[in-house]
């Protein structure tokens, strides 16, 4: 196993512990950052990517498909 998919599996260990404890304190910012943090890793685990490559793809993604909401309309 290489760092950068121990790195992955690592974030997304963090990732529920952030979300566990958001939803504990009622704080939906830290729900949907521990979400993020888990979909990170679950990139960076398989793809064996660096985290700065995955937060990279990750951006670009949520910037392409911004308008996902007003689609349903």
């Amino acid at each position: 196993m290489n760092q950068d998919r121990f790195a992955g599996m690592w974030k997304q260990f963090g990732g529920r512990l952030k979300e566990r404890w958001g939803k504990l304190t009622h704080d939906p910012l830290l729900v949907m950052a521990g979400t993020r943090d888990q979909l990170m890793g679950r990139i960076q685990e398989r793809r064996g990517l660096s985290k700065e490559a995955t937060a990279s793809q990750l951006k670009d993604f949520f910037y392409r498909n911004r308008h996902w909401d007003l689609l349903d309309r």
